[in-house]
């Protein structure tokens, strides 16, 4: 009588670890590289992130797009003399959310450091895709992350429900320079105002 055969159980596959995108790119989250990443994604993908887990009031949500111009603006503010590569780097300061999402800052901490380094592999190939420093200088970041608090107090106070107490215990005190009225708006008006305001940046003119 024959001897039954065994045979080796297949490996498993490994899982997938690529999001393709609208634009037909195939994104690799583990290893991204700058030719797989295209502004159009990006806006896409931004405009349809809501801050605050979508706890906001309006009709709309209050998109990742629409904070990454409204910390834009601030920054101008706060840095009048800047180059357009340096606001080039607001705009994009949350790129890397067209894949991963926002997450609130609660939960990225209990995440620890695993998620802030993947964010920043991400980050660097998102600059270099678009001729910036792969890694943000550290005067440039401070401003951005600067601007970025200001926008989550009037975010806080204006759209999540907030006191002004309670924001400027999280946030601090905005300056008196900057005040923002804040209104949510459409997907498809955030995504053409941030590729406008991108190539209004990455025109060298």
């Amino acid at each position: 009588m024959a001897r039954a055969t065994r045979t080796a159980p297949k490996a498993p596959e490994a899982p997938r670890a690529w999001q393709r995108m609208l634009s037909g790119r195939r994104l690799d989250l583990l290893d991204p590289s700058p030719l797989d990443i295209e502004i159009e994604d990006i806006a896409h993908g931004l405009a349809r992130v809501a801050r605050w887990n979508g706890q906001t009031l309006g009709e709309h949500a209050f998109s990742v797009a629409q904070h990454s111009l409204v910390v834009e603006e601030i920054c101008r503010k706060l840095a009048p003399d800047w180059d357009k590569k340096r606001r080039l780097m607001a705009l994009l300061h949350d790129a890397p959310e067209y894949v991963i999402g926002d997450m609130i800052s609660p939960f990225k901490a209990a995440l620890g450091l695993d998620y802030k380094a993947f964010e920043a592999k991400l980050e660097s190939a998102i600059h270099l895709r678009f001729g910036l420093p792969a890694h943000m200088p550290a005067a440039v970041k401070g401003v951005i992350k600067r601007a970025d608090i200001i926008c989550a107090y009037f975010e806080a106070t204006q759209l999540a429900g907030f006191t002004e107490a309670e924001a400027k215990r999280y946030f601090g005190a905005p300056p008196r320079t900057v005040a923002l009225k804040l209104r949510p708006k459409a997907t498809a008006e955030v995504e053409e105002a941030f590729l406008k305001r991108f190539r209004s940046l990455i025109d060298p003119a």
